[in-house]
């Protein structure tokens, strides 16, 4: 499986809502050219919620044509119903995607028999590496390691995106899920600190403005390098934080497309990236060297 940087790739939109899919061919490509370890498409900075499942389906489907093999592709395949994340799992498996990464189901509140049930039915029925992903600032249902540890057991059920902020997980998981199960970071802010706890890489957020750096820091820590590691994430920290100002993707999506690669647009309820907090993202570009 993966180590490193794994971008989840924001979706550019026109004004009107429409995906713009040259847009998102320079993205695959910037992030080829900038050694990005992996793409998730259709993830949550992919506005995966206000897209139907044919279009998601589409979305994942041109980012693998447009990759060509030069970059892994994972596909966003959850969803807080079982039958439609299945539906998604599914058709997205056999388009030449590496893995699926399958979120918490949000709004439900499923017990965790609820959660090791659910992601134990998608692993079941469909053959495709599957990484389970805890954001429960999103989802308001926190997975607990003793489920994350059961449902590890299970062949295809690869690695977690653990996106608490809370390092001391780290460790455990390390120590009592099956082996080679894969642990990756969802806070760009606390990445390093995970890596060093045992951690493979990430799945960020960050790496849509400075992918290069991001694939570099990564890549120091993995290697044992922390001073470098260290120096090159003091640089990025701004971007850490500012890309939070407002909820992801709003201020990412600006960046990029301060960037040159795509317009400004993005899917209510979603709205444009406030004014007040465009100085703060570009004095983070500058610190990052990527403005």
């Amino acid at each position: 499986m993966l180590k490193g940087s794994i971008v989840a790739i924001v979706t550019p939109m026109f004004e009107d809502g429409r995906v713009d899919y040259d847009g998102l061919d320079k993205l695959v490509s910037f992030h080829v050219d900038n050694k990005t370890d992996g793409i998730v498409s259709v993830g949550t900075s992919g506005e995966s919620a206000t897209m139907d499942i044919d279009e998601q389906i589409e979305v994942i489907a041109k980012t693998v044509e447009m990759a060509n093999g030069r970059i892994p592709i994972i596909a966003g395949t959850g969803a807080n119903s079982t039958m439609e994340a299945l539906e998604l799992t599914s058709r997205a498996a056999p388009l030449g995607v590496e893995a699926c990464l399958l979120v918490v189901p949000y709004y439900n509140k499923p017990t965790q028999r609820g959660l090791y049930e659910h992601f134990k039915l998608l692993a079941e029925k469909v053959d495709i590496p599957q990484i389970l992903y805890n954001v429960p600032g999103r989802t308001s249902l926190d997975m607990e390691n003793d489920t994350v540890v059961e449902l590890s057991k299970i062949a295809n059920i690869t690695g977690i995106k653990d996106a608490s902020a809370d390092i001391s997980r780290v460790a455990d998981f390390a120590d009592r899920c099956a082996p080679g199960f894969m642990l990756y970071s969802g806070d760009d802010a606390t990445t390093l600190d995970f890596i060093k706890a045992g951690g493979h890489g990430c799945i960020s957020v960050t790496a849509n403005v400075a992918p290069a750096k991001m694939h570099e820091m990564c890549q120091a820590a993995l290697s044992g390098d922390m001073d470098k590691a260290e120096t090159l994430n003091a640089q990025l920290d701004g971007l850490h934080t500012s890309l939070f100002i407002e909820s992801n993707p709003i201020p990412a999506k600006w960046a990029v497309s301060e960037l040159g690669f795509m317009s400004k647009g993005i899917r209510l309820p979603l709205t444009e990236f406030s004014s007040e907090y465009h100085q703060a993202v570009r004095d983070a570009m500058v610190a990052a060297q990527v403005s």
